[in-house]
């Protein structure tokens, strides 16, 4: 049986707070990285249509600001609605390319409202189905200011070839509960999707590789100052106070020791292939497994809600 896999990181920026550019220039990068045999390929957090830098560039805290009220509006209608459609070409592209891909992106939730925003992920499998959307549980500090609280819903695993597959939103990451509710379920490749920073990922990518025993792959994206455009709301104000670099990347893939695989790739937009092997899983999991021979249910136990979070259900007459 074979098992390795080889996996595309696209570190790219968005055009930025564009939903259908955005979602061209990753669609090229998908079929980049099946010219490559890639089994995966993987886009960073929140990369459709951007993450919100302008938050902390325009005092974003202050209430009741038109600026802030026009910009997340603009947000909003860049967002994506799963439900009509938002994520088909992806679907599309996946079936044709037969490959996995895993994205960040803006979900403005139908089953919410259709108001609030959502930091979320996609896992699309290699036959067109969209396997789950997760949801990020917390927001990260000023990101709260535009990104509602998601739900346990997302925090599921899918097979690719000989491994289990799961993935977290940046701080996510840090989380160790939320970690260990994939562990339990057999990840052993762990995705985590970053806005752009190596200083993120070059300590944890390696510190959940050696505690998990698994491949860890961050995933960033970029953005420069280059790539805010003028006709954006505020753009002026946002470019005036940013500097060149919003978000410097930082990809890098540790494998189950913990030993870098591909090291923090900063400044570069390009697509980063390597190829991994679950023999060396199965190699490191003989003397640790966090799940397996290493656990003790009988003392501690964890327990998930994976339940899609709603305010109100409807019980209409038949």
């Amino acid at each position: 049986m074979k098992t390795s896999l080889t996996i595309g990181m696209a570190q790219i920026a968005p055009v930025w707070l564009n939903r259908e550019a955005t979602i061209n220039k990753m669609l090229d990068y998908i079929s980049d990285a099946a010219v490559q045999h890639c089994d995966l390929v993987v886009f960073g957090e929140a990369l459709l249509p951007g993450y919100p830098f302008w938050i902390e560039l325009t005092n974003g805290a202050l209430f009741n600001s038109p600026v802030q009220k026009e910009l997340y509006a603009y947000y909003a209608q860049q967002a994506v609605s799963v439900a009509s459609g938002g994520l088909n070409a992806f679907c599309q592209m996946a079936k044709e390319k037969r490959i996995m891909i895993i994205l960040g992106f803006i979900e403005r939730a139908d089953d919410r409202g259709g108001h609030s925003l959502y930091c979320s992920l996609a896992n699309i499998d290699g036959e067109g189905a969209i396997r789950y959307i997760h949801r990020k549980v917390m927001p990260t500090y000023e990101e709260r200011l535009v990104w509602a609280n998601g739900d346990g819903h997302g925090l599921q695993v899918s097979k690719l070839g000989t491994f289990t597959v799961g993935a977290l939103n940046c701080w996510e990451n840090w989380m160790p509960l939320i970690r260990s509710s994939l562990y339990a379920q057999g990840e052993d490749l762990h995705i985590a999707l970053w806005p752009g920073s190596v200083r993120n990922t070059e300590d944890i990518t390696r510190f959940i590789a050696r505690e998990s025993r698994s491949f860890v792959v961050s995933v960033s994206g970029i953005l420069r100052k280059q790539d805010i455009s003028v006709n954006l709301p505020s753009s002026a104000l946002i470019r005036e106070n940013c500097n060149q670099w919003l978000g410097n990347g930082g990809s890098c893939v540790a494998g189950p020791d913990g030993k870098w695989v591909v090291a923090p790739l900063g400044n570069e937009e390009k697509l980063i292939v390597t190829t991994i092997d679950q023999v060396r899983v199965m190699e490191e999991r003989q003397n640790f497994d966090p799940s397996g021979h290493y656990s003790r249910p009988d003392i501690v136990q964890l327990s998930v809600a994976r339940e899609r979070q709603r305010l109100v259900r409807f019980i209409d007459e038949a």
